[in-house]
């Protein structure tokens, strides 16, 4: 068997930084073989500037969105953002292709080796059907008006059957129902749906503008703008006086996890009352941190320090090229380094790596460098004392071990 051995100023390993005198072996695959002490290792180590990671995990991606990139301005408001894009979108198709293809490679470039990616069609399966990446595909589900929910269900679950059909993949591909939002779905849609989480993944967005809460508590604010603006008779909505969070987190019941996107104006009342159903249900609750979204949405940031000190899982999304300015999870975390200077290098590493891959159930294969795994491996450059990154121009794939 013919070893790779790598040796860099740090080595992340997924849950704690190591010092320059260990070094990483894998097999000719980038399958992990044993993180050695130097003197161990033998000859033939590749000695690297930097620090080697496994490769990153995307948990919130909008790929079939890629062929938006800077057609939305900046800052607009979610309620905009949203209208934008619901009207906005429809491209020629080998146009929305390209970009697709573009927008995944960028992805590799930058050191991502799996995405949770929202699916409202079936367009990005010719790439997926590559295994360039490892996806979990959550189908999107939304229609606020009961009366079409049944139609809205029904166009879902045949997207969801396609995406079933994907065959010959290298990497593992799972498949997932996923409602947009609290706004978007309604009562009779979250029971067409609800039976599909059993034993799943899901995600939702989630508090992404302070309208939402609003919303729900009071029945107004600037989504009644967004529902005039696309013709949707709003008088069928009863508020139901609790955030928007607290109304919805019922109809997950039946799910093993879910990923909470975005999380911008969530509140500790919230985190306490999604501990609680955690508890009781028996399931785990991710917070997927999308900043540069954030920024270039709403220019607002979620409490990241809160969520941290509440022990919440936290992990990392690019959301889409629409509302972004690329695809790099190293980019969030640089974001989130320099907003919130308190939080260390290991924990927000760890959510870049292997708490995204437990939210996407891909923890036996990446997210850290124990043996037998295949995470893939990354070099992150020009790191300051104690592995800081403050900043770094580029990740750098160092072998794409895949």
């Amino acid at each position: 068997m013919l070893y790779q051995k790598y040796q860099a100023d740090f080595l992340f390993t997924g849950y704690e930084i190591l010092n320059q005198e260990y070094v990483l072996i894998t097999d000719e695959k980038g399958v992990v073989i044993d993180i050695v002490h130097e003197t161990e290792a033998g000859n033939d180590i590749k000695k690297l500037s930097g620090l080697l990671t496994p490769g990153f995990i995307n948990c919130h991606c909008h790929l079939e969105l890629s062929h938006m990139k800077g057609l939305i301005s900046e800052k607009t408001g979610l309620v905009d953002f949203v209208f934008k894009v619901v009207t906005q979108r429809h491209f020629p198709e080998e146009e929305i292709l390209n970009a697709i293809a573009n927008a995944e490679k960028e992805m590799l470039i930058n050191g991502i080796v799996a995405v949770g990616d929202i699916c409202n069609n079936t367009l990005t399966i010719p790439q997926k059907q590559k295994s360039n990446l490892y996806y979990y595909n959550f189908i999107e589900v939304s229609g606020w008006l009961p009366q079409v929910a049944n139609d809205r269900f029904e166009r879902s679950k045949d997207f969801y059957d396609s995406f079933n059909q994907i065959q010959n993949s290298k990497f593992k591909i799972q498949n997932s129902l996923a409602p947009h939002a609290p706004y978007s779905v309604s009562e009779n849609l979250w029971k067409l749906i609800e039976p599909f989480f059993q034993n799943k993944t899901t995600t939702i967005h989630n508090q992404e503008t302070v309208f939402e809460d609003a919303f729900f508590k009071t029945g107004k604010g600037d989504f009644e703008r967004m529902y005039n603006m696309m013709k949707i008779d709003n008088t069928f909505f009863k508020p139901s006086g609790k955030s928007s969070i607290q109304t919805i987190l019922p109809h997950f019941k039946n799910a093993e996890k879910i990923i909470l996107v975005h999380n911008t104006f969530i509140k500790e009342e919230d985190i306490k009352y999604i501990n609680f159903v955690s508890n009781n249900n028996h399931q785990q609750f991710f917070y997927c941190l999308c900043v540069n979204a954030n920024s270039y949405i709403e220019n607002a940031s979620p409490p990241v320090e809160m969520l941290q000190t509440l022990n919440c899982n936290i992990v990392l999304g690019t959301d889409s090229l629409a509302s972004n300015w690329g695809l790099s999870i190293l980019d969030e975390i640089k974001v989130i380094r320099n907003c919130f200077p308190t939080l260390t290098t290991v924990q927000v590493l760890q959510w870049a790596t292997i708490n995204g891959a437990k939210a996407l159930s891909l923890n036996d294969k990446l997210g850290s460098f124990e043996k037998g795994k295949r995470p893939g491996i990354v070099l992150i450059e020009n790191l300051t004392q104690e592995g800081n990154i403050t900043p770094i121009s580029a990740s750098t794939t160092v072998k794409n071990a895949l």
